[in-house]
């Protein structure tokens, strides 16, 4: 069985001297039993011809955002979602801008927009253009948007000057794209279970306890496990977030609802425990809705401890179970306490105290306390990227 059998792959070429390795890259690929087609950009005709890349390829070539042809047979869209991963190879510092900035003026970058799926860049300049600060600046901002980057090597280049800038060599990114693969098919056999968001404590049919949790962090931790080959359940609180595509999505409002739907979702490999659920409930929700008074006394009890019986539960406990601590004051701590008698095997702990991050915010700064009782302290990332690394851990530590 080739390594890439029924896989589809989506080349874009942009114009650079090395767009020639390409079509090494179309070879390999094709060797390799995958499918593939290609968007070739105004520029990189200059480089290579659509002709070689029609016949290495076997596919027709794209290269017009607004041709009636290209549009009638299969438009950006389509072109998108048809493909498995796409490669952008080699990608020019003029691409990395037009991407940084979220610009569609051409089909190459249209496509690349519109697109749910995994995106590798693949740099190629020259070693100036390459250290040049707007460079570094845009890179920065694509791999906060998710984009994967290979390369680029040190090395001579066409121009005769020497340093990094020099595009991957092919077989170094066809293996990298081969791992990629290999990676999703591994990860398939594990089931996640993620909570995200607050819980909803109703004090009467209009009014109720909650708190400022946005749900983003957990949504960004169920997305990476996705698209990393899991079989993933997102167990979420009220939240202003879209649904993620894939995912088996189960909307709560109360703890209680939220505890349900998670002992309905058990077993599992991993279970994230990210969500904000409040720590107690209304004893008495009243029926109808408490009209206006002086003041009001509540009754409060505490609500169910989801992440400590499911992690102390003999039968029902995930492999792993990783639980958050949001605290204002004495974090370490906290998360150390929680570690403990939670019986987890990490715990997750950030400051919500700093508005600019935690609750509400796309960034998000944590530490992570492991059950030999070591940590470590991540820098503040988007929580896209946040996600993507704890991901890598758990798939380290279940493998």
């Amino acid at each position: 069985m080739n390594n890439f059998e029924n896989k589809k792959i989506l080349l874009i070429i942009c114009g650079g001297i090395s767009a020639y390795k390409s079509l090494e890259i179309i070879r390999m690929l094709k060797k390799q039993g995958a499918k593939i087609k290609t968007i070739l950009t105004k520029s990189a005709k200059e480089f290579i011809t659509p002709l070689s890349v029609a016949s290495l390829s076997q596919e027709k070539v794209y290269d017009d955002l607004f041709s009636h042809e290209n549009e009638a047979e299969m438009d950006h869209i389509s072109l998108s979602r048809w493909s498995d991963v796409i490669l952008v190879a080699p990608a020019t510092a003029n691409t990395l801008s037009k991407l940084s900035a979220g610009s569609s003026e051409d089909l190459a970058s249209t496509v690349i927009l519109a697109s749910n799926k995994e995106v590798f860049l693949v740099p190629a300049m020259n070693v100036r253009m390459w250290e040049h600060p707007s460079t570094k600046e845009n890179l920065k901002k694509l791999k906060n948007f998710g984009y994967q980057i290979i390369g680029p090597d040190v090395g001579d280049m066409a121009c005769g000057e020497y340093g990094q800038g020099k595009m991957t060599e092919p077989k170094e990114i066809v293996d990298i794209i081969k791992q990629y693969f290999f990676n999703l098919k591994k990860n398939n056999k594990f089931k996640a279970l993620v909570t995200a968001g607050p819980t909803h404590e109703y004090i009467d049919p209009v009014r109720y306890i909650s708190n400022r949790s946005s749900g983003k962090q957990g949504y960004e931790i169920a997305k990476s496990l996705k698209k990393n080959g899991f079989e993933t359940t997102l167990v979420t609180g009220p939240t202003k977030l879209e649904p993620i595509s894939g995912i088996n999505q189960i909307n709560v409002n109360t703890a209680e609802e939220m505890f349900n739907a998670v002992l309905d979702n058990l077993p599992a490999d991993v279970a994230i425990f990210s969500a904000a659920v409040s720590d107690f409930k209304i004893k008495n929700k009243e029926k109808f809705k408490i009209k206006k008074k002086e003041s009001m006394n509540l009754n409060l009890e505490k609500n169910i401890d989801i992440l400590s019986h499911i992690s102390n539960h003999n039968s029902l406990r995930p492999k792993m179970v990783v639980g958050f601590a949001a605290e204002t004051n004495n974090l370490n701590e906290y998360a150390k306490k929680k570690l403990s008698e939670k019986n987890c095997d990490w715990i997750i702990a950030n400051d919500v105290s700093d508005t600019t991050i935690g609750f509400g915010s796309d960034f998000n700064e944590v530490s992570i306390f492991y059950k030999n009782m070591k940590y470590e302290k991540l820098p503040k990332m988007k929580k896209s990227l946040l996600a993507e690394s704890i991901v890598k851990k758990i798939i380290s530590e279940l493998n």
